[in-house]
């Protein structure tokens, strides 16, 4: 295309002191990152057990303390207008943190008459005043579901 004049557009000049300024940016950038991603793998491989929204089974010293909150709710639901149920054979405790802790629990429940088969959920904000505190139990056979928040 002989004889076309084709626009040009201005040249860009950098110093070598301005490139390097650059340069230096985005190699702290990329270090930034690394840590960060870093730190993250560190805690994930430390605390694997526990995510913030999952479920996960409960071992060791938590499980212990999901069954006393257990025992203590029952208690409790048993003083109001609740059945006297006791927690006989627990067979998996889960937790899930949600603004505060749900505990799941399958368990058999003795209630003095008979035993049943039952899902416990326990849903525990022990930082509020009032109302942090909401069982839910449903039994095998049964057509509804206890429902108590006190």
């Amino acid at each position: 295309m002989a004889g076309i004049k084709w626009p040009t557009l201005p040249a860009v000049h950098q110093s070598s002191h301005n490139r390097r300024a650059i340069n230096m940016t985005g190699v702290k950038s990329l270090y930034f990152l690394g840590l960060v991603l870093m730190g993250l793998a560190a805690i994930q491989a430390a605390d694997a057990e526990q995510v913030v929204g999952g479920v996960s089974q409960l071992e060791g010293d938590r499980r212990k303390e999901a069954l006393t909150l257990l025992d203590t709710t029952l208690s409790q639901l048993a003083t109001g207008d609740g059945p006297d149920y006791k927690a006989v054979n627990v067979t998996s405790v889960t937790g899930q943190t949600v603004s505060g802790t749900k505990y799941t629990y399958e368990v058999e429940l003795n209630n003095g008459s008979d035993k049943k088969q039952c899902t416990v959920q326990i849903w525990s904000q022990p930082w509020l005043p009032k109302d942090g505190t909401n069982i839910k139990i449903k039994c095998a056979g049964d057509e509804g579901e206890l429902d108590r928040t006190w």
